[in-house]
């Protein structure tokens, strides 16, 4: 099931997408009615997903990814030997085709992220490889949007990756997606610029779930972002990025610098 978040008419309603159609819901996605009431997906606007309670992401989780980071700084890479998760920040999400705002006085050194988005859809403390993925909803699709300067020269991550928009997320939740079979694209202006398969992960989704609720609860809502592979080129105003993970949909986005 495609799960979907969309305004018309002036209304915002959770839908269920099938094929190029949306079919309105009564309720939400734990207790809900179909209706006879269907758009056109073309005609509605696509809302976020939902706005997570904790909002968790994970860093260098893909060898190449690692890899070229490392050659960067002149390194040899170190491979994480336990999963390790951070934090982004609610402000900078945005939809499916909403634009991402490039702060005027950014450098030029704007790069994308494709990343998987795992939704948790009940409340869990504990888990163990068993049973971890009982408590994943479905999955949707985020674009980890940085600014590599402002990344070298700051402690933390606080406004290289979460600045306002920096965090597309969308299209819609999908339930059924089979994690072997997906590949992430990525395309810059309709040209692909990156491929990978998108469960070739160092640790997978079982592993950081079991490791994230030795400490915290996992409540319903709360998405971890699972990493990215590749390098992004350096983008510029009007760029249009889209990233499609096979299986569940595709995320575009608008690259707009800020005037100053």
């Amino acid at each position: 099931m495609r799960w979907l978040k969309f305004t018309t008419e002036g209304k915002t309603s959770w839908g269920l997408v099938e094929g190029d159609r949306v079919i309105t819901i009564d309720g939400d996605l734990s207790d809900y009615r179909r209706t006879a009431q269907l758009y056109a997906l073309n005609d509605v606007k696509i809302e976020l997903p939902l706005i997570p309670r904790t909002f968790y992401c994970v860093g260098l989780n893909y060898f190449k990814h690692l890899k070229e980071a490392a050659d960067r700084r002149g390194e040899v890479p170190a491979v994480p030997d336990r999963p390790e998760v951070g934090y982004r920040a609610q402000n900078a999400l945005i939809a499916h085709d909403e634009e991402v705002v490039i702060p005027e006085f950014a450098t030029e050194k704007i790069h994308y992220e494709g990343e998987l988005v795992v939704v948790i859809g009940r409340k869990v403390k504990h888990l163990t490889p068993d049973n971890a993925m009982d408590c994943v909803f479905g999955y949707t699709i985020g674009n980890d949007v940085s600014e590599r300067t402002w990344q070298k020269a700051d402690r933390g991550l606080w406004r290289s990756k979460n600045a306002d928009t920096f965090k597309p997320m969308g299209p819609w939740i999908e339930t059924s997606a089979d994690l072997e079979k997906m590949q992430t694209i990525i395309r810059v202006n309709g040209r692909e610029t990156y491929r990978f398969r998108t469960n070739d992960m160092i640790f997978g989704v079982v592993p950081f779930l079991v490791e994230l609720t030795k400490y915290f609860t996992l409540w319903p809502g709360d998405v971890i972002w699972m990493g990215t592979d590749g390098a992004s080129p350096d983008l510029k105003h009007g760029d249009v990025v889209e990233i499609e993970i096979t299986g569940i949909g595709s995320l575009r986005n608008r690259f707009v610098r800020e005037e100053a």
